[in-house]
């Protein structure tokens, strides 16, 4: 049973001390046969082997001999979970490859002009000195962005990313090699970067609402067509006919002719007559 070769132990010992509290004090008689079955039992501990499965016995070939082999099938596995390795290790003869040294290293090349250069004011440094960071000027004004076309601005803006790029690079720099300056400069620049960023949304949020009010407008005008089939702007003179640009036309040129001929022919009533002419005589 399982429980006997843990108890084996124990009852042996208690064995012992009864057969030498027998052998130096006679017992009383009901403890005889107690006394008996202890000294039967330590005796047949002694005698035992330690294990009573055939396969444990019979592992070692020779006597002295030392068996490394694992005979649970369930090795490896969570006592809680039941969960072991997913599949088997397995060990090979080839020999593990040896690290190239770094004087055998071919020369990593590397392109002078790659975008990750841009991300450094300079590449002889990581971060740019204090002196440098604070010669900046100022912020665009919204006043000055109002006159800029859609490219300036577009071109404008992407200056203000790359630069802030430069900033949040130098600042990583600074705080992970613990230089310890040059941050209060480095945000005061970061500031005039993104004053020139908030005026350029400021001026196109200007322009959106001046291209909505613009549409509304023309889907009211007659000479603007928005449903993209046709030129989309048309003057209204060109809506109107030969014969009605015909007669403005003639209109005008007996307007123009009339004119000079009022010009050319004096009004009688303001030429002097003869007698108006011949002078008083005295």
């Amino acid at each position: 049973m399982a429980t006997s070769a843990a108890i084996r132990p124990s009852m042996g010992a208690l064995g012992s001390r009864i057969s030498s509290s027998i052998s130096s004090a006679p017992a009383p008689r009901p403890l005889r046969a107690a006394a008996a079955a202890a000294a039967a039992i330590n005796t047949q501990q002694q005698t035992a082997a330690l294990s009573t499965t055939a396969a444990l016995l019979k592992r070692h070939k020779y006597p002295g001999a030392r068996d490394n082999r694992d005979n649970s099938k369930h090795r490896g596995e969570s006592a809680i979970r039941r969960t072991g390795t997913r599949w088997r290790l397995s060990m090979s003869d080839e020999p593990l490859p040896r690290p190239v040294p770094k004087s055998e290293l071919p020369a990593i090349e590397t392109d002078p002009d790659h975008g990750l250069w841009a991300f450094f004011a300079d590449r002889k440094t990581v971060a740019a000195a204090p002196e440098e960071d604070a010669k900046h000027g100022r912020s665009w004004s919204v006043e000055e962005l109002r006159g800029k076309s859609w490219d300036d601005l577009h071109r404008l803006w992407w200056v203000c990313v790359k630069e802030r790029n430069r900033i949040a690079t130098a600042n990583w720099e600074r705080n992970k090699s613990g230089l310890g300056f040059g941050e209060s400069e480095a945000k005061g620049r970061d500031n005039e970067v993104r004053a020139t960023m908030r005026s350029i949304k400021h001026v196109l949020t200007e322009r959106f609402y001046a291209w909505e009010d613009a549409v509304k407008l023309a889907e009211t005008d007659p000479e603007v067509n928005l449903s993209g089939d046709g030129p989309a702007f048309t003057p209204s003179e060109y809506y109107e006919g030969e014969e009605v640009a015909g007669e403005q036309e003639q209109q005008v040129l007996e307007a123009v002719e009339e004119t000079v001929e009022k010009a050319a022919t004096p009004d009688p009533a303001t030429i002097p007559s003869s007698k108006q002419s011949e002078a008083p005589r005295l």
